[in-house]
């Protein structure tokens, strides 16, 4: 059913449309502008209902469609109702990143920098993200050309290209670009969604893009404002000098025996001597990342009443090399962490275990209507991994608790990455949800490539590698290799 009204016009008109079949126009009093009605969508074809899928799925498929919509025509005021919910009320605007505020919230607009540049008849111009708001997927990438919302693998390429050592591999930026070319440069009839284009040229419409993006970036200050961290007393910083450092043997209270070895955000100091080959070592030892509060999702250890067997020594602040009866074994840092600390989350969510922060004042999270959508079906699921989400106003989304180990760990960036592995896995089971959100967690709170470790730190991390029930970390990467010594005596040909 349609109505439409000129604003000159005394009447409106009212078309319906059953089936395929037109009806007749007729006058009919309504308001200026064109409405659009859609009742009974599988009367005639029920057989189309068993395609479905939930509705949540559902309405985060319409939500997209009306983003896809309501970015191409800012001049145009939209509204979307889900249920008697009002998601979005988005008036008319002349500029553009008013819209995109408007749609996807005020932290995406301000991590937007303006790109615009032209080649003869080609035009760029919009917006694209700071590379420090990189996200895990492309799903904030939006490309319009003549004003038609496209998907394109070369464009896509080309922007990925622009960022090439500003941005880590496997991250995405945020994109938002209009591409005006003359009609008949692109062929819009390849696809049969209209989402792909042909272009006449494109390997100058990739050269501009790349050009527009590459120069944005480097006129953009991307400077990035250092936050120290807190002190354990709570102060503000006083500078480089009065950040805390890690001691392993939990602090000052060292002479007490074994303590609890807390590593929170801290800046790792010069390594400090080895200590005696008879000194006990820490019990544990915790993720260097800025996640406070780890000290219960730390992996667990009876401390050894025995000298170590095997020395180890860091070699660029990123890989542990380990002398064995059979020969050496080479540590990547990261990935060994990773894989106990995800081993000890996993292990705790089986048992019904997993410490949990919860929040006094839930954090919001504004999102699309898709990703709010897409949150709230998995959140049952995700309140077993220990993140309670729930629906706020609109598409924004209420966070309320979080598992311990991300307490200081910001929701929005929580949410975010949830987000991009929800897009990359279809139809998730509740397993595969919980285990990707663990995931997420344990590699953001392993100790990094770059940290550099005191000899009781490494002294534990070696000591717990073969707790490990994997010699993957959990992306599939290896956490040890071995060089045997008869290898080693090969390859200096001793034998």
């Amino acid at each position: 059913m349609i109505r439409s009204r000129q604003p000159e016009d005394a009447a409106g008109s009212l078309l319906e449309v059953d089936a395929g079949v037109l009806g007749e126009v007729r006058p009919e009093g309504s308001a200026t502008g064109t409405t659009i009605e859609v009742h009974q969508l599988f009367a005639k074809v029920p057989a189309r209902r068993s395609f479905l899928r939930t509705a949540s799925t559902e309405w985060s498929h319409a939500a997209d469609v009306f983003t896809r919509a309501a970015l191409a025509h800012p001049r145009v005021a939209f509204s979307l109702m889900h249920g008697s919910r009002r998601a979005h009320d988005l008036p008319a605007v002349d500029a553009w990143a008013d819209r995109i505020e408007a749609i996807f919230g005020r932290s995406v607009g301000q991590r937007l920098i303006a790109v615009e540049a032209e080649d003869g008849d080609l035009r760029v111009a919009g917006f694209i993200g700071r590379p420090e708001a990189d996200m895990a997927s492309p799903r904030l990438q939006h490309l319009l050309v003549r004003g038609r919302p496209i998907r394109d693998r070369s464009l896509a390429h080309a922007i990925q290209e622009a960022y090439r050592g500003t941005m880590l591999t496997g991250r995405h930026p945020m994109v938002f670009l209009r591409i005006d070319l003359p009609a008949d440069q692109v062929d819009v009839n390849v696809h049969p969604a209209k989402s792909e284009v042909r272009f006449r040229e494109p390997s100058r419409l990739y050269r501009l893009l790349l050009s527009a993006a590459r120069t944005a970036l480097l006129d953009a200050d991307l400077s990035t404002a250092l936050k120290p961290p807190s002190l354990p007393g709570g102060g503000p910083s006083a500078g480089p000098a009065s950040l805390p450092t890690f001691r392993p043997f939990g602090g000052p209270e060292r002479s007490a025996g074994l303590g609890q070895a807390t590593l929170s955000q801290r800046a790792f100091s010069p390594p400090e001597a080895a200590p005696p080959v008879a000194q006990a070592v820490p019990a544990s030892i915790q993720p260097a990342s800025p996640i406070a509060s780890r000290t219960a999702a730390s992996h667990d250890v009876v401390p050894s009443q025995s000298p170590p067997r095997e020395y180890a020594v860091q070699m660029h602040d990123r890989y542990l090399v380990v002398q064995t009866a059979d020969g050496i074994e080479v540590i990547d840092q990261h990935a060994l962490h990773e894989r106990l600390l995800f081993e000890k989350l996993r292990t705790q969510v089986a048992s019904d275990g997993l410490e949990i922060q919860g929040m006094l004042v839930p954090e919001p999270v504004e999102l699309s209507s898709a990703e709010a959508a897409l949150l709230l079906e998995h959140a049952a699921a995700l309140a077993t991994a220990g993140v309670t989400v729930e629906s706020f106003s609109g598409s924004t989304v209420l966070v309320s608790s979080k598992p311990a180990l991300a307490a200081d760990t910001p929701a929005a960036v929580i949410v975010e990455e949830i987000l991009g592995r929800l897009e990359a896995a279809a139809s998730p089971s509740t397993e595969t949800i919980v285990e990707e959100v663990l995931h997420s967690l344990a590699c953001r709170a392993a100790i990094k490539a770059g940290n550099r470790l005191s000899q009781a730190e490494v002294d534990t991390l070696v000591r717990d590698r073969h707790l490990a029930a994997s010699s993957h970390c959990p992306h599939g990467r290896p956490t040890t290799l071995t060089l045997t010594s008869r290898e080693l005596d090969r390859q200096f040909r001793r034998t």
